[in-house]
Formats: structure tokens, sequence, C-alpha cells
């Protein structure tokens, strides 16, 4: 996605599944530390937050073999459906239970 076609897009939201990825939607950039823009095609991208990831710093669902355990006992989102192609293995149902 080129950054003209950020511009046009809705504000950012993050969701922090529950013992899963940070989904990010709308107009963002992800940066290096050097400031270097992360290339992404996706308007929607599922962010690692386990570390395990192959991919980083997007999620490749590993969080699910590692038994990643998030400390927030923050109500999960209602949604059950995710945009395709997030970049993570598990729908947010999955990242539920």
């Amino acid at each position: 996605m080129s950054r003209d076609d950020q511009a046009d897009g809705a504000a950012a939201s993050i969701v922090a599944y529950p013992n899963g990825p940070l989904l990010v939607r709308g107009n963002f950039e992800i940066v290096t530390p050097e400031g270097e823009p992360v290339p992404r095609d996706r308007e929607t991208v599922a962010l690692c937050r386990c570390g395990g990831s192959a991919i980083k710093p997007f999620c490749d669902g590993r969080h699910k073999l590692l038994n990643f355990e998030t400390e927030s006992s923050a109500k999960a989102p209602t949604s059950r459906t995710r945009s395709a192609g997030t970049g993570c293995a598990d729908t947010p149902a999955d990242l539920e239970g």
C-alpha cells in the first residue's frame, strides 16, 4: 500500500487479542528503528506480540505453538471476523480460546 493510499484511509485502530497479535486497521505506517518504512500491502495487519514470529513485525501464528499468554484480563473483542490476509494464521475466534 502506498503512502498516498494510506492518506485516504480511515484513522488507525488497534485491537489487542488475548493471547494473540495486535490487529491494526486503517491509516498507519510501520517504520524500523532507523525510521525506514516497512513495506505492507494490506490495510489490516496482525503484529506479533509473542516475539516468536519468523516474519516480524508481522504475526505468523506462532503464538499458538508457544502457548503465548497475555497478562491482560481485558474482555476479548466481540467481532468474529477478520479481513482476509492479515498475516496471521489464526482467526480472532481461535485467539480467544
